[in-house]
């Protein structure tokens, strides 16, 4: 997967915008981020559920993400980490993780 794709693929779920933050690209739900990518390396950071987190930062490539909750976010090396399929399925994972802590209201009208 490249930038183009995966961005194409954020914006195609309901309510995604997209915005510059501290020189990388961030896709959000309600102003919160559920993805931010580095436009000069590929590397991406993007919430998971801590009980998935020691398997993925096990993984070369996956580490965690620094200045992100412990063990609440992970940081991927390269889009090539993972099988295009994998990572749709992350990323649509960090959007729900993100969608489920904000309000009932907010949460009807981007599910």
């Amino acid at each position: 997967m490249n930038i183009e794709t995966l961005r194409d693929y954020c914006l195609s779920l309901n309510g995604t915008t997209e915005g510059m933050k501290w020189d990388h690209l961030c896709f959000m739900i309600a102003e919160k981020i559920f993805i931010l990518a580095s436009l000069e390396d590929g590397n991406l950071c993007m919430k998971c559920d801590p009980e998935d987190f020691d398997e993925l930062a096990a993984r070369p490539g996956i580490k965690q993400a620094p200045h992100f909750a412990r063990r609440q976010w992970i940081a991927i090396d390269s889009m090539d980490v993972m099988t295009d399929k994998e990572l749709m399925e992350r990323v649509a994972a960090s959007r729900k993780l993100v969608l489920s802590k904000l309000s009932k209201k907010l949460q009807e009208t981007y599910a």
